[in-house]
């Protein structure tokens, strides 16, 4: 297998997407930090892991809704507002403003309350469940999770399908790769925010390069030294990958045999700690060399510290995406669905790409930035092409019962 390097000349699509998330990434340009430093996984190890428990304890299978059973009134036409849930640093920000959101609500008229209370999947989840599980309000209009989750909440029956008609501009300028994805064919209930990567990241202080999950899994010098991330579908993809399955569609053996694979890693003792993206710190200080990392950490953490290298690893990368959902009992879809389009705005989708330096799901945009900040256009981590993203993977999608007993044996494997 041929080793996969960041090379500052590179040609290939992977050394230029490599290269360009190693790099020191706006750092002296005053440009502030984007989201996930308090990440998908943020406080992971004690709060996710401790909440899966405790679904797992309540029966996370919840009650199926229909939209015959469970049905919603939109009250969009008289009441011009709308709630929106989110992720911290997950938008522009001007001081205490929100530009693009600022924009939108004195082009419409609506009035948007914007609440960043989405820290993590398991944890908002329990949030939610007894309403939606119900049939009641959540008080939301919006709510944005990973893929997994909103999967779950979706077969669930707990969002409202959504009116195309109303998001002509997601129609036509959602990007070919996330249009229909397994888990909600056509996009009738999710519209993309963000996407983001799953890779590796070491400290170039205390390390060489460590270039394949292979590697970072057994080179002796790294024993003890490395973490893993206790997000349950990252780690896995990985060990899938290892044992020769596909991520997104695989057998109950071929699920033994990345759990076997993941019990020796575990034995071996190369394995130092599972985190969520609290593996940042011991990262900086070199108590741990190189880890499991998301692109977004390690893009903040080099603002301070240019020794933190992220890589591709040769086996694949894990690609995610954030999703915009309407839940059930919103009484504002139609606001909503305003909003999406909005935000599929190529200008202004390059307006919010500019800062939060994610990948955009938006066509168009990477042309509208060109006015924004021409530094941008052709970065491969914001507007991959194609070709970038030939060998990015994403985790099965599994009904509730299943992603339960998958995340149980992940979790006794590793002592959560």
């Amino acid at each position: 297998m041929t080793r996969r390097r960041i090379h500052p000349n590179g040609d290939s699509a992977a050394d230029r997407l490599a290269l360009q998330i190693a790099q020191t990434f706006g750092a002296g340009t005053g440009r502030a930090l984007s989201r996930r430093t308090v990440l998908r996984g943020a406080g992971v190890s004690a709060l996710a892991l401790s909440s899966t428990g405790w679904l797992t304890a309540c029966g996370t299978e919840g009650t199926v809704q229909t939209k015959d059973e469970c049905k919603s009134t939109d009250k969009s036409d008289t009441e011009k507002t709308l709630n929106w849930s989110n992720w911290p640093l997950y938008i522009d920000e001007k001081g205490k403003k929100y530009p693009t959101l600022e924009d939108f609500q004195k082009q419409t008229g609506i009035k948007v309350t914007y609440t960043t209370d989405v820290n993590d999947n398991n944890e908002f989840f329990a949030k939610v469940r007894n309403q939606l599980g119900a049939c009641d309000s959540t008080g939301r209009d919006i709510f944005v999770l990973t893929d997994w989750m909103a999967a779950r909440v979706i077969s669930l029956g707990w969002t409202q399908e959504l009116d195309h008609a109303n998001m002509p501009n997601v129609d036509a300028n959602l990007v070919e790769s996330l249009s229909n994805p397994a888990w909600d064919e056509g996009r009738k209930h999710s519209v993309p925010w963000q996407s983001g990567l799953t890779g590796i990241a070491y400290n170039a202080k205390y390390t060489g390069e460590v270039t394949s999950f292979e590697e970072l899994l057994t080179r002796p010098d790294l024993k003890g030294k490395i973490s893993l991330l206790s997000e349950m579908g990252d780690t896995m993809g990985f060990m899938l990958k290892l044992t020769g399955a596909d991520p997104a569609k695989f057998s109950e053996d071929e699920w033994q045999a990345a759990l076997d694979k993941m019990q020796q890693v575990v034995d071996s003792g190369q394995v130092r700690q599972f985190t969520g993206n609290d593996y940042t710190r011991p990262l900086n200080k070199g108590d741990i060399v190189a880890c499991e990392a998301w692109s977004g950490d390690v893009i903040a953490m080099q603002y301070d510290n240019p020794d933190i290298k992220f890589v591709l690893p040769e086996e694949g990368t894990s690609l995610w995406s954030d999703n915009m959902m309407v839940p059930n009992k919103s009484e504002h879809k139609t606001n909503a669905e305003k909003l999406m389009n909005y935000y599929y705005d190529p200008e202004v989708a390059a307006r919010l790409a500019a800062w939060v330096n994610y990948i955009c799901p938006v066509q168009g945009a990477e042309e509208a930035m060109a006015s924004i900040d021409e530094s941008l256009v052709g970065n491969p981590l914001i507007f991959p092409t194609s070709e970038d993203l030939a060998t990015t993977f994403a985790f099965a999608n599994v009904d509730t019962k299943t992603r339960e007993e998958y995340d149980k044996a992940f979790n006794a494997i590793i002592g959560a």
